[in-house]
């Protein structure tokens, strides 16, 4: 592998910063050709000025123009604005891989632009999956080296699939930590606080996924993420919780044979797996301590956690479904954050918007759009009426 160049969607946010710590270490591998964030722009000001990228993308006008002007000393460097800025420079600017790090379907259009582009997409934004994955995977079909995953369950299930004959695989299991919540009752779970959600007992994320996995929400999104990538039934995908985070993913064989892909919980080494590909970079993490380590498994209380069950009823459902539980739930992960509704009433608010709503026959892109706006509407108002 040569020196790749790379656009940085979500620069600022929690796997934009990793990314660039890779990025970083190997100053011979990799060349950042643009980055594009929403409104921290006093963080991307220092990422400028350290990775010189030739070209910048900012949502919000306002935070565009005061970095415009700060950045006055530093010539050559070109500003888009707008809430579609990401999207242009995807399509328009040269580059070997994009990293999509957006949270939320804001990351579907950039998504699909790098795909149209012909660039190789490493996918960070899982809701670009679950809201668009027969788009997604529609464009990258004969490619699917063009498509590689960030998340941590889904790089892992790439490395345990490798080489082998699919018609050999018997299921594969996703795991997840439980969360801060792990072993909560549903009558417990009302009374959780906001600051009892984000502190999550294993990874350091940004507060939306990390909401996410409090819900069990995130693990729901994965489950459908797999569907797309790996071109599984919903039957052949399993969840398991498993405490100490260590198994990402099992790859499970006809003949009784099991794959784990083990390592510490570190977003930078899928990362790197991904802008890396298909050549493992050195500066990966610590080697898990077997001798000190203790791998524990059990099954999701699907009565405490009802998200995992909804999103495989979205998903098996298709169409539209999937797109508007994750717009409400992005939706209603907003209103619990800022204290308007418990964290139980998450995933009852998700369940309301799937059961009500009336999909169109045909997923395009304007078809989603509209659901996904349909559905925001919907969480607000239910959230609104209580």
């Amino acid at each position: 592998m040569g020196m790749r160049s790379l656009v940085i969607l979500g620069s600022t946010g929690s796997i934009g910063t990793q990314a660039l710590d890779v990025i970083r270490r190997n100053p011979d591998r990799f060349k950042v050709v643009a980055l594009a964030a929403g409104n921290n722009h006093e963080l991307l000001i220092g990422q400028i000025r350290e990775f010189l990228p030739p070209v910048v993308a900012i949502a919000d006008e306002e935070a565009a123009a005061d970095l415009t002007r700060r950045l006055g000393a530093i010539h050559g460097v070109e500003v888009v604005v707008g809430h579609d800025a990401a999207e242009t420079i995807t399509a328009e600017v040269d580059a070997d891989m994009v990293l999509n790090a957006f949270v939320g379907s804001a990351g579907l259009a950039p998504t699909l632009a790098a795909l149209v582009s012909g660039k190789t997409l490493a996918l960070a934004n899982k809701e670009s999956l679950v809201a668009g994955g027969e788009l997604v995977m529609d464009l990258v079909k004969g490619e699917p080296d063009r498509l590689l995953p960030v998340d941590s369950e889904h790089a892992a299930l790439a490395q345990a699939l490798k080489h082998e004959r699919r018609e050999n695989l018997k299921r594969v299991v996703l795991t997840g930590s439980g969360g801060p919540f792990r072993g909560w009752t549903s009558s417990e779970l009302q009374k959780a606080s906001v600051k009892e959600a984000l502190a999550h007992p294993v990874w350091q994320m940004g507060p939306k996924i990390t909401i996410d996995s409090a819900t069990l929400m995130n693990k729901g999104l994965e489950v459908i993420e797999a569907h797309y990538l790996f071109n599984l039934d919903y039957s052949q995908i399993h969840v398991v919780i498993h405490p100490e985070g260590l198994v990402h993913a099992i790859a499970e064989f006809r003949d009784g044979s099991m794959r784990a892909e083990m390592a510490m919980p570190d977003m930078k080494l899928p990362i790197q797996l991904a802008l890396g590909w298909p050549e493992r970079l050195p500066t990966g993490v610590s080697p898990v301590p077997l001798t000190e380590s203790t791998l524990a498994f059990e099954p999701v209380d699907h009565e405490a956690f009802p998200a995992v069950d909804l999103a495989y009823r979205a998903g098996r459902l298709g169409l539209t479904f999937p797109a508007v539980m994750s717009a409400a739930n992005e939706v209603a992960v907003m209103a619990f954050l800022e204290g308007k509704i418990p964290l139980t009433r998450i995933v009852e608010i998700c369940q309301t918007v799937v059961d009500e709503h009336a999909p169109t026959s045909v997923v395009s892109v304007v078809n989603i759009e509209r659901a996904d706006a349909w559905a925001r509407r919907r969480a607000t108002q239910i959230i609104e009426e209580r």
